[in-house]
């Protein structure tokens, strides 16, 4: 199904459900959820959180990690790594 059929079948089915207030809400609701998953970055999968875990530990276990310094508090120990904040 190209993408112009895809649209046309969309625009079908929403006149279809056009005069059912409660199915329009629902379906609001479920765009919503669309719009959301497709603009929030921090969004991900079960499993690429876990592929991001297994990556920090393995870079844990290398060495490859910093520790805040007592009393420092977060602007200062980005400055410290070098962020420009």
């Amino acid at each position: 199904m190209t993408a112009m059929e895809l649209n046309a079948q969309i625009w079908r089915d929403m006149a279809e459900i056009a005069d059912s207030e409660s199915l329009m809400k629902q379906l609001a609701k479920y765009l919503k959820k669309l719009v959301a998953k497709k603009t929030d970055p921090t969004l991900m999968t079960k499993e690429a959180f876990f592929a991001k875990l297994d990556k920090a530990e393995r870079q844990m276990e290398r060495g490859e990690y910093s520790v805040m310094l007592p009393g420092e508090d977060l602007t200062t120990h980005l400055k410290r790594l070098g962020y420009d904040i």
